[in-house]
């Protein structure tokens, strides 16, 4: 198991807190789900974010479209938690009657912590701004100095389609997810297929593959619920309909804020990105050249995925390629590609270590969603 020091878990967990400067979002349709110890206390839930602030100790406030305020329309405000101070937000030690304080001096040290579309996050929810289709998990974490935990590890149930016909097979897949170094700052999110979950759906169960799968079969009509755990892991559920579309088995008997399926797996529009300031064809002066590199991309049914950037750049001498792990320009074959992930934000900007240097630039910016489809949008400059 990870072991982190005292010293470590005490930085981590003010970290946790830290509500990072960002300037308030707009409403957006985001999901919500809550995991206890032992058992789910909000299931998958749709809530819609607001202006309207936070103010749980009466004094102090975070927007309602931050992840705190998803939280607190999703439990009706049945949460506790104390405000930190300045610069910090508020931490959550209670939900829907399940309470893990903060840990000092206990070992092993349990908290609430909180995931955004399956990553990590080290800031704090009042300080994370959500954007549409945005989705959070609030789970126990556990840090110990003595090796006695390990830090959460989620589970992700994806093609799960809203409704099924009766007698209909279904591959579906689950994955893991972890964080790679506990100690690391900002830290790393891992994923892999997740062999061996027990998936349970209705009266039957099923158990995934190597890869991550396994096939149902829908046999009985109506709401189904499909279950997943695995030992050591974070549990997780999808529900689906199983309908003729007609028979009245769907609609009604949903529970408020329910959510039918999970990825679309009928999405099959690809998000698109733009650039803020960039032209087509533009020239540069050398000291005028771009540093920063800007856009937006386009509102998508499955939410954002990931953004990328590839800068290509072409001299009368060869080609180079920007590296995003060294912030270096690299040799390239010319006409390549090389990209990099930069975010999962629908407004999104990079920052170069210096001005690009003279040459032609094909720079490319690439949007993916949450159902894999992808589109990239691309411009032409040149500095000399």
């Amino acid at each position: 198991m990870k072991k982190i020091s005292p010293g470590a878990l005490a930085a981590l967990l003010l970290t946790a807190l830290l509500a990072a400067p960002a300037g308030a979002a707009g409403p957006a349709n985001v999901t919500v789900r809550v995991e206890g110890s032992a058992q789910t206390l909000l299931p998958h839930s749709a809530v819609i974010t607001t202006t309207a602030p936070v103010v749980k100790d009466g004094a102090n406030a975070c927007t309602g479209t931050s992840a705190l305020g998803a939280l607190d329309r999703a439990v009706a405000s049945d949460w506790a938690g104390y405000w930190g101070g300045a610069g910090l937000g508020y931490a959550v030690e209670t939900i829907k009657g399940e309470t893990h304080n903060d840990p000092f001096p206990a070992d092993p040290a349990q908290y609430w912590s909180f995931w955004v579309n399956y990553r990590h996050q080290d800031q704090g929810l009042c300080g994370t701004e959500l954007q549409e289709g945005d989705d959070v998990i609030m789970l126990v974490d556990c840090y110990s100095a003595k090796g006695a935990c390990a830090p959460a590890s989620p589970l992700r149930l994806s093609n799960v389609p809203p409704t099924m016909a009766r007698g209909q097979s279904l591959t579906v897949r689950v994955d893991e997810y972890g964080v790679e170094d506990p100690t690391a700052f900002p830290t790393v999110t891992t994923s892999g297929p997740a062999a061996g979950a027990t998936v349970n759906y209705g009266t039957a169960t099923a158990t995934t593959g190597p890869d991550g799968t396994a096939q149902l079969t829908f046999t009985e009509p109506g709401l189904v619920s499909i279950r997943v755990s695995k030992p050591d892991r974070v549990r997780t559920a999808g529900l689906t309909c199983v309908t003729t579309g007609s028979d009245g088995n769907c609609g009604t008997q949903l529970p408020p804020g329910a959510v039918l399926g999970t990825e679309n797996p009928d999405d099959k529009s690809a998000p698109v990105a733009s650039f803020s300031r960039l032209r087509n064809g533009k020239v540069y002066k050398r000291e005028r050249a771009p540093r920063k590199i800007a856009g937006k991309v386009t509102p998508d049914p499955s939410g954002l995925l990931s953004v990328r950037l590839s800068i290509l750049r072409r001299t009368a001498t060869g080609c180079w390629a920007f590296d995003g792990e060294t912030e270096r320009f690299k040799p390239h074959r010319c006409g390549g590609r090389r990209s990099f992930r930069i975010g999962d934000r629908a407004e999104w900007s990079y920052l170069l270590p210096k001005r690009l240097p003279e040459g032609r630039y094909t720079i490319r910016a690439v949007a993916i969603d949450k159902a894999g489809n992808d589109s990239a949008t691309k411009v032409v400059i040149r500095v000399r």
